[in-house]
């Protein structure tokens, strides 16, 4: 069996990829793996997005969960970061997301945190995968499904906890993407005193991350303008990152919102080392900004539960990726977009400055991303015509621009970017080396 769990857990379509069988054989494994980790039994909260196959494949977890052994929480729709939350805050030893995050709808996934709110360790997930080939019964007495306790709700109290001020007086536009966002962002903004204007946050298990949402950031930048709004935040499918747009219509990325919240931390003397964790994605305008400010950058593969482990390593209070996972690590274990909204936007009510003007703290390089679909993209490391590739375009770029190659973890796709002085160079460069991978790994 090929390795199930992908940098952000199980996940693929629904009905072929991930099935209520394989859903079923992951909860029991779970329960195993994590009783020999931890306390038995253990008792599992389960939250998922909004996508028409969640409640079925929640029926299945739940069902492996309990044959297994284990007691099993529902807490309905709710944002991934919500789940991490709420494992610590409630006390039981493992969250579970059913949601494939900013993926279409007719994918899902599977996803686990540990009782500390953290995503599970790779050899935890090695774990349960052997147990799952192993298959068999758990030969244990049934665990049951428990209430969801009331301090289920504390989750937005924790969001809006996070912000450094109040939004009276500023008009924002959330796009929920259609997803877990919905019943919670628009919330939690209007309680800091915003004006909110909520667009694609009326999910019908169809409809999420279709043309909207943090994929689409442009969408999110069009109604700002559109409703003469000060700012505007777009969220993915399980709400755990956020884009966003100033008074313009200009987007704004998660590297901007990084290194805007760095240098401010910074400031303020809470930035732990004089250091940040970005991700080899990055753009080099990101780099230039820290260190003009006098910051380290510690990167890291692509996958906020990478970012997180190095900044646990190094004990580095901030990071992120460009895609718009910024984690806060004094209120958070995982990207979380409701918490990025509010801190990003609260810092801008702060100083008194659009958000616009946050932004401007760093010159974004043009940057070229093109998503190549190939057949075999395990073959990446062993391909040595997409590395004469690469290397000969950086060689043209002659240190004015980078280029990057990885594969996706979730999708059957290579991704490729550059940056360079101008988006036609990066984009003819992006252009070659797609090409050859193409034709490389067809």
């Amino acid at each position: 069996m090929g390795r199930l769990f992908g940098t952000d857990g199980v996940r693929g379509v629904f009905g072929r990829d991930l099935t209520t069988d394989l859903a079923r054989s992951i909860g029991r494994a779970a329960v195993t793996v994590i009783a020999r980790d931890g306390r038995e039994p253990p008792t599992f909260l389960i939250g998922r997005d909004t996508r028409a196959s969640g409640p079925v494949l929640e029926d299945a977890l739940v069902d492996g969960i309990v044959a297994g052994g284990g007691n099993a929480i529902r807490a309905g729709v709710v944002p991934t970061p919500a789940v991490a939350y709420l494992t610590t805050e409630l006390g039981v030893e493992s969250g579970v997301v059913i949601s494939a995050s900013h993926n279409p709808p007719e994918d899902n996934g599977i996803k686990f945190f540990g009782f500390r709110g953290f995503k599970l360790s790779d050899r935890l997930e090695d774990e349960i995968e052997a147990e799952i080939a192993a298959g068999g019964d758990a030969g244990v007495p049934a665990g049951r499904e428990l209430p969801m306790p009331s301090g289920g709700s504390s989750y937005l109290d924790h969001v809006v906890a996070a912000a450094q001020s109040r939004l009276d007086g500023r008009r924002v536009v959330v796009d929920c993407a259609n997803g877990a966002a919905s019943a919670f962002a628009p919330v939690a903004l209007e309680r800091l005193g915003a004006e909110v204007i909520a667009i694609h946050a009326e999910p019908d298990g169809s409809n999420i991350n279709v043309d909207c949402g943090a994929l689409y950031p442009e969408v999110v930048a069009e109604a700002v303008v559109a409703h003469g709004a000060h700012a505007g935040v777009a969220h993915d499918g399980d709400a755990d990152r956020a884009l966003f747009a100033d008074a313009a219509g200009n987007v704004i990325d998660g590297d901007q919102v990084l290194a805007a919240c760095a240098i401010s931390m910074q400031e303020e003397g809470t930035l732990t080392g004089a250091t940040v964790v970005a991700t080899v994605m990055s753009n080099i305008g990101f780099h230039r900004a820290m260190r003009d400010h006098g910051i380290d950058v510690i990167s890291a593969p692509v996958g906020d539960r990478y970012v997180l482990e190095q900044m646990l390593e190094h004990e580095v209070a901030l990071g992120g990726e460009q895609s718009g996972h910024v984690i806060f690590r004094d209120q958070a274990t995982t990207g979380d977009g409701l918490i990025t909204a509010v801190r990003f936007l609260s810092l801008a009510t702060r100083r008194g400055v659009p958000v616009g003007e946050l932004a401007a703290a760093m010159r974004r390089f043009p940057q070229v991303l093109v998503n190549v679909e190939v057949a075999h993209k395990e073959r990446l490391d062993d391909a040595p015509e997409v590395w004469d590739a690469v290397r000969a375009n950086e060689e043209a770029l002659d240190g004015s621009g980078r280029v990057l190659v990885r594969a996706s973890g979730t999708e059957p796709i290579v991704r490729v970017m550059v940056e360079a002085e101008s988006e036609e160079l990066a984009r003819r460069h992006a252009d070659s080396v797609a090409e050859r991978i193409a034709s490389a790994l067809a």
